[in-house]
């Protein structure tokens, strides 16, 4: 089972020191992976979604490290771990440009990225960078389809219609050819159907057992359905919760917190699902979050 831990790139707390500490603490301990997300702005009050509904923001969104940046700064500080995204917004931004930005940091890392990729969901991130709500499904797709051709073998070229690439040379190409591993970040059937016709893995939230195992067997069918290997694309599910020192008492624990055991209880259940990538995170001082970690890895 690979896990690994959400960066501090949010909020006051957030630094040079903090991100590099964090890094090479999780690479030290054996963790697989480091997770940075996305967030452009935190609207003063509530922020609204796209479909209209009004959601509460911590004020950590206010002050986030840029994701690429971000882990293009800690590769150079560490040498073996996976560098996550999950998720950046790809469609808010210009497919060549994230492309090359990605395929940069892919080289810089010696390719150890992974990608996680979603639609976003603040309408006021689509108002600020331009880009209009609808049809952001398909968006989304082509997307892809574009950032897979200016990764491809030179000249690129691609019409599609809505982005357009004239024959050109660009680079550097990614470390694996045809481009970095891919996930969506996806919740909706039609969003995780989406991403297994794409070819992509799946990142996943974990909310409750049921949507977990719907999701799974959401995307398993669609990638079957569109030609490719159900259990060569990859899940990696996102925790929200912490895991800690103490269990959690009581009948409302989540599923994958609580303490080392409770969480250890719960990765036998992932596994059944054929998951085997699962992050948390870090909820508590460093110290204390990696010595947690450390006895779920040897748990």
């Amino acid at each position: 089972m690979k896990l690994g831990l959400v960066l501090p790139s949010s909020g006051s707390e957030a630094s040079p020191e903090a991100l590099v500490a964090a890094a090479e603490g999780a690479e030290r301990i054996g963790l697989a992976s480091v997770w940075t997300f996305e967030r452009l702005m935190r609207p003063v009050g509530a922020a609204t979604s796209i479909e209209g509904y009004d959601n509460p923001l911590p004020d950590s969104y206010g002050r986030v490290f840029d994701p690429v940046e971000t882990l293009a700064y800690v590769a150079a500080r560490t040498s073996t771990i996976t560098l996550g995204t999950s998720v950046l917004d790809s469609v808010l931004h210009n497919p060549l440009v994230l492309a090359r930005r990605l395929a940069t940091l892919d080289q810089l890392s010696g390719g150890r990225l992974l990608a996680g990729l979603g639609v976003g969901w603040m309408a006021a991130e689509y108002e600020a960078t331009g880009v209009p709500t609808a049809g952001r499904g398909a968006r989304f797709g082509e997307h892809v389809e574009a950032m897979r051709a200016v990764w491809g073998p030179d000249p690129v070229e691609f019409t599609g219609k809505l982005y357009r690439i004239a024959k050109s040379l660009t680079g550097p190409k990614p470390v694996r050819p045809g481009g970095p591993a891919l996930l969506a970040g996806a919740m909706a059937p039609a969003a995780i159907a989406r991403a297994a016709r794409l070819g992509m893995g799946l990142n996943s939230i974990m909310m409750t057992w049921e949507m977990l195992a719907d999701a799974v067997s959401t995307f398993r069918a669609a990638a079957e359905q569109a030609g490719h290997e159900p259990d060569a694309l990859p899940i990696v599910v996102r925790v929200n919760g912490a895991v800690t020192s103490a269990p959690t008492e009581g009948g409302e624990r989540e599923p994958l917190t609580g303490s080392v055991d409770q969480v250890l209880q719960d990765l036998e259940r992932v596994r059944t699902l054929g998951i085997d990538h699962v992050f948390w995170p870090q909820t508590a001082p460093l110290g204390e979050q990696l010595s947690v970690m450390t006895d779920l890895i040897a748990g």
